[in-house]
């Protein structure tokens, strides 16, 4: 199928994303979210077993499109939009039981920084930067953001960026821990497109009870997560995989995991 703002394809297990926007800095429209929308029943599928999402050009996202909004006329309801597009994609994304790793391969401001900030693993091209650009027009941060960084990085580093709206190079960005790695600029795609087909031949089912584990420790005290842990382990010594990683471990070879 051809998409008019996105790039989508699967490949031995690996759903590649790319948000194609350039002229516009892969910034969010209706007619994207429809698109991105429309592939999530595909990347639920078994043939999917991880997601590697990046943006088109010299950029990851400039945030919402304000340009093709109501914005400047005050009739804009950001609220109503969240709860339309952003919300649901940046759940569908936390919650999806596949590892998703972001490549931000450039600018990652606004709605599309949450985007990126949602996704399990978050490399970056050295020249890439980070923006809360949410401020500099009289908005709350969203999409998750107000979420992801205080626990990220957080409170007063949370607090500085919201407020400031500065600019937080990628290295710098690694350095607070707000991503896992960069890379140099050209190194940044053959290095995610690696770590994606090394996810994707993983036990898919065990990384998915670790993103459950981890998401529900964000809430949890330790007595709760420590029934959490006992309740995930249990499932995932009952998978195929399992079975494989120790037998593999015992026999001194490479396990080979069927995601089951």
């Amino acid at each position: 199928m051809t998409y008019a703002t996105i790039k989508f394809d699967i490949k031995d297990g690996v759903a590649a994303i790319t948000l194609n926007r350039p002229d516009k800095l892969n910034s969010f429209s209706d007619e994207m979210h429809e698109e991105l929308r429309s592939i999530m029943p595909q990347l639920e599928s078994d043939d999917v077993r991880a997601v590697l999402i990046t943006g088109e050009g010299r950029a990851f996202g400039a945030g919402a499109d304000l340009s093709s909004s109501s914005a400047s006329g005050g009739g804009l309801d950001a609220g109503e939009t969240l709860e339309k597009n952003y919300n649901p994609l940046i759940l569908f994304v936390r919650n999806l039981n596949k590892p998703v790793v972001a490549a931000v391969n450039g600018i990652a401001a606004g709605a599309s920084m949450s985007l990126a900030l949602s996704c399990d693993i978050v490399l970056a091209a050295k020249s890439a930067y980070f923006l809360q650009a949410f401020c500099h027009i009289g908005l709350v941060p969203d999409a998750g953001s107000t979420y992801f960084l205080p626990r990220l990085v957080g409170s007063g580093k949370a607090m500085g960026l919201a407020m400031l709206g500065d600019k937080l190079p990628a290295d710098e960005a690694e350095k607070m821990g707000l991503i896992w790695k960069t890379y140099e600029d050209d190194e940044l795609m053959p290095a995610a497109k690696t770590l994606a087909a090394k996810l994707a031949a993983g036990p898919t089912m065990g990384y998915a009870y670790i993103k459950q584990a981890m998401n529900a420790s964000l809430v949890n005290n330790l007595e709760a997560q420590l029934k959490v842990e006992r309740d995930l382990q249990q499932k995932a010594s009952g998978t195929e995989d399992f079975y494989e990683g120790v037998s593999a471990f015992l026999g001194k070879r490479k396990a080979n995991f069927k995601g089951k």
